[in-house]
């Protein structure tokens, strides 16, 4: 029996911990974001003062991409982009033990982008450092306008104009000292929609500088990552996290996780992963990751895990039992140990007074 449970209906707890997975956040130092498209919220993990696990939840449609630097957090949601800021002072705590609270200071209406990764940065004639999303349904990277929905920035070489038809699936960003570097997409489509046939092996890696295919021959390729001089990507349709060599295009599995895999954060000899349990569609049936199951005897789960990237074992792991089907997205709060957020409506919000300080 896990550690942790939390229990919300009848139908039983809806997660559960390793019994070492509080230790390990309180080892690492670390609390956990994420986010789950499917039942539209984001989600945070950490340890209450007694050391037990508090997930904490805001609804928002449709939630996507994240990135936090621990002071800000930047998330997706159906038709916005959400700004959230920290609004506890360094060393103080919220009533419920909480050493941040993040407020939505921002909301920018993009449309229906379907925003995948986010980071955060400069590139091209950007005037000044502000989050780079993947506007997955315009096959481009783009940033926020205040005179539009969005400003795109750049788009991979093989998609010849810019249109809401989501030729290429692009949706993944590895950034690297606040620029981006590579992306990843499902295929290397010029068509509508066209990614779709392309599912078991049409995966690219693209270098965004020079808009060079560096690798190929990917399925359903996500949350590519630099860590320590080394590209991470979870190659979603085989279930492998692996580190792709840009020299010669290589892909090189570490470790085999049982459920779709998207959302990858890395912090030292660990990458904590997100899992989802596979829709019965088209976009899902017919992947490598299907037979891998069968052959390990095991079910997709929803989740997360915690893979040493040394040994390529599983050392930790969570469990969403019900309810939560799918994650997009995982980030990590490092010196963190608790998070809490206001959502968008009632009384709280009539608090949220911060001057700025000049």
């Amino acid at each position: 029996m896990s550690s942790t449970e939390t229990t919300a209906d009848s139908k039983g707890p809806i997660l559960l911990a390793a019994p070492g997975f509080t230790a390990w956040l309180s080892e690492a130092r670390i609390s956990i974001a994420l986010t789950t498209y499917q039942a539209g919220r984001i989600i945070l993990l950490g340890l209450r003062p007694d050391g037990s696990l508090r997930a904490h939840e805001r609804l928002i449609e449709q939630c996507q991409g994240l990135w936090t630097n621990g002071a800000e957090i930047w998330v997706s949601g159906k038709t916005m982009l959400w700004r959230f800021a920290n609004a506890v002072p360094a060393g103080m705590m919220t009533q419920r033990g909480a050493d941040r609270l993040f407020i939505p200071r921002e909301g920018r209406v993009t449309g229906a982008l379907d925003i995948h990764d986010i980071g955060h940065g400069m590139f091209g004639d950007m005037a000044a450092p502000g989050p780079i999303f993947v506007a997955t349904q315009y096959n481009c990277l783009a940033t926020i306008s205040d005179r539009a929905a969005f400003r795109p920035l750049w788009r991979p070489p093989f998609v010849s104009t810019l249109v809401p038809e989501d030729r290429c699936h692009l949706n993944g960003l590895a950034m690297d000292n606040g620029v981006p570097v590579f992306v990843t997409a499902v295929s290397a489509s010029d068509v509508q929609d066209g990614w779709r046939d392309r599912r078991q092996d049409g995966g690219v890696v693209v270098h965004v500088a020079s808009g060079e295919i560096v690798a190929r021959g990917l399925s359903m390729p996500h949350s590519p990552r630099l860590h320590e001089g080394r590209l991470w990507v979870l190659n979603s349709g085989t279930g492998e996290l692996g580190v792709i060599d840009p020299r010669d295009g290589s892909f090189t599995p570490v470790a085999f996780v049982p459920g779709y895999a998207r959302g990858l954060a890395l912090i030292g000899r660990y990458a904590v992963i997100g899992l989802s349990r596979p829709r019965h569609n088209q976009t899902f049936e017919g992947l490598a990751l299907e037979e891998a199951l069968r052959t390990r005897d095991a079910v997709p789960r929803c989740g997360l895990v915690v893979v040493d990237i040394e040994t390529g074992q599983t050392v930790q792991w969570l469990r969403f039992e019900h309810t939560i089907d799918e994650l997009y997205d995982v980030a990590l709060l490092p010196g963190v140990r608790q998070t809490e957020a206001l959502g968008f409506q009632g009384d709280d919000l009539a608090g949220a007074i911060e001057p700025e300080v000049v």
